[in-house]
């Protein structure tokens, strides 16, 4: 194998651990031998193979890996187990942290954290100031925006969209080209699909289902 950087002897202190300026070897990517990258605790948290890489102030440390294609910038924490792979990006002001999975084509940006046993995945974009959490899923090209939470064994895919302060948690379920808006929840077995549009200070739950063309608000 050869290595594509090095730990350079620059260091900061985060929270007791010493983490390492990284610096470029060879060309990659777009990213050019000699050029300095973000902060990593050691070797194992960045791939010395394909195109990822870990840019500006962004840091990886802990047991978190990054590897494939995927790319790491601005101000972004990815530390504990996370896992960031294939082409995604997580940059801005993002955390990504315990065993929480960022993949594929996926884009977390803005003030978005993204934790516990989370997997964000395929073509979704998570920004503002979410929040995905427990074992919840987003997938396919879903949004996920605003102040917008997903916990639980909550599953937003499709093209489905989550805005406003809305809460999708429980084993609720969003998806098809819904959206689900304002200070809504959407919780317990429930289901939103189809062109739905759920807003306001809705609440949808136990095994509720809103679907086809319909609209629930207030």
């Amino acid at each position: 194998m050869e290595k594509k950087y090095k730990l350079t002897e620059e260091t900061i202190n985060v929270e007791g651990k010493t983490l390492y300026h990284i610096e470029a070897l060879r060309d990659f990517g777009d990213v050019k031998k000699g050029e300095k990258g973000g902060y990593v605790e050691n070797e194992d948290n960045l791939s010395h193979y394909d195109n990822c890489w870990v840019y500006e102030n962004a840091m990886v440390c802990g047991n978190a890996q990054v590897y494939d294609n995927a790319k790491i910038y601005g101000n972004a924490v990815v530390c504990d187990k996370a896992m960031v792979y294939d082409n995604a990006k997580v940059y801005d002001n993002v955390m990504v942290c315990d065993d929480a999975i960022v993949c594929d084509n996926a884009e977390v940006y803005d003030y978005s954290w993204i934790y516990d046993n989370a997997t964000v995945c395929h073509n979704t974009k998570i920004y503002g100031s979410v929040k995905i959490y427990d074992k919840a899923v987003v997938c396919g090209n879903a949004r996920v925006r605003d102040n917008a939470w997903v916990w639980g064994n909550a599953e937003v895919y499709d093209y489905a969209e989550v805005c406003g302060n809305a809460e999708v948690y429980g084993n609720a379920k969003v998806y098809g080209d819904a959206i689900v808006g304002g200070d809504t929840n959407i919780f317990g077995n429930a289901k939103v699909y189809g062109e739905a549009n759920v807003y306001g200070e809705a609440n949808v739950c136990d095994n509720a289902e809103v679907c086809g063309d319909m609209e629930v608000y207030d």
